[in-house]
């Protein structure tokens, strides 16, 4: 198991992306499972026939939660997902290590998943993303929201219509854009679906509202350049 140099109760953005800088998901379906992986992976038991029914089923309504299922034994969380995204060739993760080892135990189940599913489903071989994960700790009193902001806003305003700078001109609209993406976090932290996927821990103290977030968000991307806040936490 890779060594990490946090410890439980750290905070911890995790990325990666494709092979090559390859896609990592091809449609819709892809998209949806890798989202199941992030609920039902998140788990310290691992049965995989139970995981492969559950991955087998069809998209689930956006507004219900990925029901956990009764025959399983409570859930036991390796991290806190506090945020994530995911976009045709990366993703992001915002995590809280719980448990000793947890970002790596599930960042092995999520990575090993994932691959294993795509190269059954499109016949391939190898490895699906560009070697391991990469994982930062916010640095600074401003780090973790900022990087919060950096994952649920700024990374689906590059898909917005137009690109970024079509988005910052846009703001309000992209915004609304960013809560609508069903591959990104944004909409579950406010309450427009709820997939069972997130905890906002100490997050959901800083921004109690929609109304306090945008506001941030509006902050960290119009006037203080988000990017060169985080630096090398971000992928180019």
């Amino acid at each position: 198991m890779r060594v990490e140099p946090y410890t439980i109760g750290d905070f911890v953005h995790v990325y990666n992306c494709g092979n090559r800088k390859m896609p990592i998901v091809y449609d819709e379906d892809d998209k949806w499972r890798w989202l199941k992986i992030l609920r039902y992976f998140n788990d310290e038991n691992s049965s995989h026939f139970a995981f492969r029914r559950i991955m087998s089923l069809h998209r689930f309504d956006l507004c219900k939660p990925f029901e956990w299922p009764k025959s399983w034994p409570l859930p036991r969380p390796l991290v806190k997902i506090l945020a994530y995204h995911l976009a045709t060739n990366h993703f992001h993760l915002l995590l809280k290590e719980i448990v000793k080892g947890g970002v790596s135990k599930f960042m092995k189940k999520l990575g090993d998943g994932f691959t294993g599913y795509i190269n059954v489903k499109y016949n391939q071989v190898g490895r699906l993303f560009q070697g391991s994960y990469k994982a930062k700790l916010p640095k600074g009193k401003n780090g973790l929201p900022y990087l919060d902001a950096y994952i649920q806003v700024f990374n689906p305003f590059e898909l917005y219509p137009g690109g970024i700078k079509k988005a910052l001109k846009d703001f309000d609209k992209a915004f609304e854009f960013a809560l609508n993406y069903p591959f990104c976090s944004l909409g579950e932290t406010f309450g427009k679906r709820n997939l069972g996927i997130i905890d906002r821990d100490v997050l959901r103290e800083m921004f109690p509202n929609l109304k306090a977030y945008k506001e941030f968000a509006y902050d960290a991307l119009m006037i203080r350049n988000i990017r060169e806040v985080l630096g090398k936490s971000t992928i180019d």
